[in-house]
């Protein structure tokens, strides 16, 4: 997964701008596109919650002073796919977005915790840890951003 995450959110939310600048009203502003590349992002993270050989490796990120790995990393992936849906559900969105902020914040040492001790996601090597904080930024920004 590496970078695709933030690859998805920045196209996502690039294309859906183009298609409300071509005139789908819906899609017009850059707060609704940036819903759209946001939810699409977490679309592709929460999936990842229950693949197959992903969702082990998830549960091997998660810190080892918290009990129950495999229940976390189900309701976080629950949490993203719902928060997903709700970012395109207008009157929830501002709500969805501070949530998933929140959330994303509560989910951070997991990747700390994986860079630290040289974990691999997917068959590759997690995100180092200056890269991966960077991503988080620009992750939590854009939910902030949508809270507000």
């Amino acid at each position: 997964m590496l970078m695709i995450p933030l690859l998805v959110l920045i196209a996502g939310s690039t294309v859906l701008r183009l298609i409300g600048l071509a005139g789908v009203d819906a899609l017009d502003g850059w707060q609704p596109a940036l819903r759209g590349g946001l939810a699409l992002m977490l679309l592709l993270t929460g999936m990842q919650h229950f693949r197959p050989g992903w969702r082990e490796d998830m549960i091997a990120m998660v810190p080892p002073a918290l009990p129950r790995p495999g229940l976390l990393v189900t309701l976080t992936g629950v949490l993203e796919l719902a928060g997903a849906v709700a970012l395109l559900i207008p009157p929830l969105a501002p709500y969805a977005a501070a949530g998933l902020a929140l959330l994303m914040l509560a989910m951070f040492p997991a990747n700390v915790s994986a860079a630290r001790r040289g974990l691999s996601l997917g068959g590759r090597p997690v995100t180092p840890l200056p890269l991966r904080t960077a991503m988080q930024v620009v992750f939590v920004g854009a939910a902030v951003a949508l809270a507000v």
